[in-house]
């Protein structure tokens, strides 16, 4: 993995940029929609009292507080939880091109997720979905280490060449799923292949929450050992960190992050392939300072991704997962026309 220091440039801007983007971005996502909302109406709506049940302001207040805000939180936190994890893999990995839609872990997380939809139900009530989906995704990570400690060589191409086999494996078992299942339910699995934020509610935000909350809790208690992560598994043993017993429990967490985002969102691929590259140029490779800052641009990228997926097409809304993995593409050939794409 291509480790770079960060640019100057990029160091007098970002702090001031980043607040007023965050804070544009959302005003724009909570006044832009179906129904246009102006500034004054959003802020009455945040921050007034309810009003008459049959007024305009009472329509207002429950598009802006009860469909749009929840819609924004969730943006920013699978953002956020999505690029952090983006980071840990290629950090462990020591891949660029290391992220949990090419790793397997997404796919992992859709095939647990259709599964249940369309076989199961919801036989757990709420815990179905996040519990299929976190399994699928830790049965997509463990065959990921299996493939990887079955052969010769552990290298980082190595990985992610497993990685990006468990993820094609995933999604075949996928479509066999969709179409073996209750074709009834075929509509419901198509949200899981695009990736949107329609089920935003306030009700489930707190796996939204989860999915990032664990990721952040291990980069603050391991940071230091995935430092030294960074400069090879021979330097890493020396500062006495075991490697192997490091991936694992990052494929873990990371894992259980991706089940969380898959749970509510569905498929939305490359946030975290992208954001980490941005993170490290603007606050280096070292985790204690590139991972909020990875949390911080992953929510901003997301967030301003619904914003267009949601207002490209006027009335009809476009999957946010569309949007993103267009933006990723583009990513992606910069990379590789610059060099830093290999391993």
């Amino acid at each position: 993995m291509s480790v770079r220091a960060p640019r100057a440039g990029w160091r007098r801007w970002m702090p001031g940029l980043l607040p007023f983007a965050v804070v544009a971005l959302v005003m724009l996502s909570l006044m832009s929609g179906g129904v246009p909302i102006g500034v004054h109406d959003v802020l009455s709506a945040l921050t007034g009292p309810s009003g008459p049940a049959d007024s305009g302001a009472a329509m207002a207040q429950a598009i802006v507080r009860d469909l749009r805000l929840p819609r924004v939180l969730l943006a920013m936190a699978v953002g956020g939880a999505l690029a952090l994890v983006g980071s840990l893999l290629q950090t462990t990995t020591r891949n660029d091109l290391a992220d949990p839609f090419l790793f397997g872990l997404s796919s992992g997380a859709s095939a647990g997720a259709v599964a249940v939809i369309t076989f199961a139900g919801t036989a757990l009530g709420m815990w179905t979905l996040p519990l299929a989906t976190f399994a699928g995704a830790l049965v997509a990570a463990a065959a990921v280490l299996l493939i990887v400690r079955g052969g010769a060589g552990q290298g980082p191409a190595r990985t992610v060449l497993a990685g990006v086999s468990v993820s094609f494996l995933f999604g075949a078992l996928t479509h066999a799923l969709i179409f073996a299942g209750d074709q009834r339910a075929a509509h419901s699995v198509v949200f899981w292949s695009l990736g949107g934020l329609g089920l935003a509610r306030w009700d489930n935000l707190w796996l939204a929450g989860a999915g990032l909350l664990v990721p952040v809790l291990f980069v603050a208690r391991r940071h230091r050992a995935l430092d030294a992560l960074l400069a090879g598994d021979d330097t890493a043993h020396s500062l006495g960190v075991d490697p192997q017993r490091l991936r694992t429990q990052t494929f873990v967490v990371a894992a259980f992050a991706t089940a969380c985002c898959v749970a509510l969102t569905g498929l939305i691929g490359f946030v975290g392939l992208m954001v980490p590259h941005l993170a490290r140029r603007w606050k280096g490779p070292l985790h204690g300072a590139s991972s909020p800052a990875a949390v911080a641009l992953g929510a901003v990228l997301l967030l301003a991704s619904d914003l267009v997926a949601r207002t490209l097409l006027g009335a009809q809304e476009l999957p946010v997962g569309i949007v993103t993995s267009g933006l990723g593409a583009c990513f992606v050939i910069v990379l590789l026309r610059r060099g830093e794409g290999g391993a």
